[in-house]
């Protein structure tokens, strides 16, 4: 097949990795794939096909070339794609990488999208009812994988300071309200002096610590460990580190951090986000809240002092995280493709 993804951006971030490992994924097992993207689109992934660009900032149909498949992954595309596809360029197909009108200003446009194509790929039972409910039309299920090179590397020594990690990503432009981050830095900064000895780490892409005046403030705060790493080896060595990791999102299609983190060996503290209960059985493989509860500090002051219970939730987790692999991911995708081109 020939598929072409439209993306504006493959910056950090789980949704632009799973697009990458697909495109990856497919090209691996002989597909035509191909990425196209905007003039001033971000790489921050090995993309391993190729990259056309547009002559502008912008994306427009007749920048799509002839494919089997046109994949669009964000509302502002889907109507783009459509058009292409009404005038012979292929099949379009729409991967909902989140539910847009939710978390974001444009809530009529973004929810008015979904009414465009049929064709949808969502990544959880929680995101597919969602959706169905709200427009009657049931995605295919096509879950978030995670690399090979997430492995735990036997690097915790239970000699040394224990070591409690989460993610911050930039505030400004209003795309992090559901991660409800002003709520893991109370409940780091509470724990921090209630257990002096303990190391909080936070994790932000270097470039949006540069860019954010926020994150500069936070990361800044000697309670804290600033970690930026510049890449997945980096990421891999501070979630190795990690003895528990710990996720305040609300609102995620995936989640794909917390998934990475238990592949890495590291016990799993998170909130109710939807998405993340395709992985997530509270007491099995993590301790899970409802964020109306703020049971967040008091769940991670458990795995503090309770060594064996996180011991046996971090051996649990590593043992769910692998089942979650891009090959079935990859598979699911194109299994879904054929079923699309299949329809009138």
């Amino acid at each position: 097949m020939k598929m072409t993804f439209v993306a504006i951006t493959l910056c950090k971030g789980g949704a632009q990795r799973m697009l990458v490992e697909l495109a990856n994924g497919l090209a691996k097992k002989g597909h035509d794939v191909s990425f196209l993207m905007p003039t001033g689109g971000v790489v921050e992934y090995p993309v391993h096909v190729p990259i056309v660009r547009t002559p502008t900032n912008f994306i427009a149909a007749k920048d799509i070339p002839k494919s089997d498949v046109i994949v669009s992954n964000f509302y502002t595309l889907t109507s783009i794609c459509e058009e292409a596809s009404r005038l012979g360029k292929g099949k379009h197909v729409r991967i909902s990488l989140c539910y847009e009108p939710v978390f974001l200003d444009q809530h009529e446009a973004s929810f008015k999208s979904y009414h465009i194509s049929r064709n949808l790929v969502v990544l959880s039972k929680w995101q597919q009812q969602l959706i169905k409910l709200n427009h009657g039309i049931e995605g295919e299920i096509v879950p978030v994988g995670v690399s090979d090179a997430f492995r735990n590397l036997g690097l915790r020594n239970p000699q040394k300071k224990l070591e409690v990690t989460g993610i911050l990503r930039i505030p400004e432009g209003g795309y992090s309200w559901h991660r409800e981050q002003e709520y893991l830095i109370q409940t780091f900064t509470a724990l921090k002096q209630k257990y002096p000895h303990v190391i909080f780490n936070l994790i932000t892409p270097p470039s949006e610590l540069r860019s954010s005046p926020t994150l500069r403030t936070i990361h800044s705060n000697r309670l804290f460990n600033s970690i930026t790493p510049a890449d997945d080896p980096q990421l891999i060595q501070h979630f190795n580190r990690s003895d528990i990791f710990v996720s305040s999102s609300t609102y995620d299609t995936a989640s794909l951090p917390g998934l990475e983190a238990m592949k890495c060996g590291a016990a799993l503290v998170t909130v109710y986000s939807g998405g993340n209960m395709d992985y997530c059985r509270h007491g099995e493989n993590c301790l899970l809240s409802y964020r109306y509860e703020n049971k967040l500090a008091s769940q991670i002051s458990t795995l503090i002092e309770q060594p064996q219970l996180r011991k046996r939730l971090a051996i649990a987790g590593e043992r769910e995280a692998a089942k979650w692999t891009w090959e079935r991911s990859v598979q699911r995708f194109e299994n879904t493709m054929k079923t699309f081109l299949k329809r009138g």
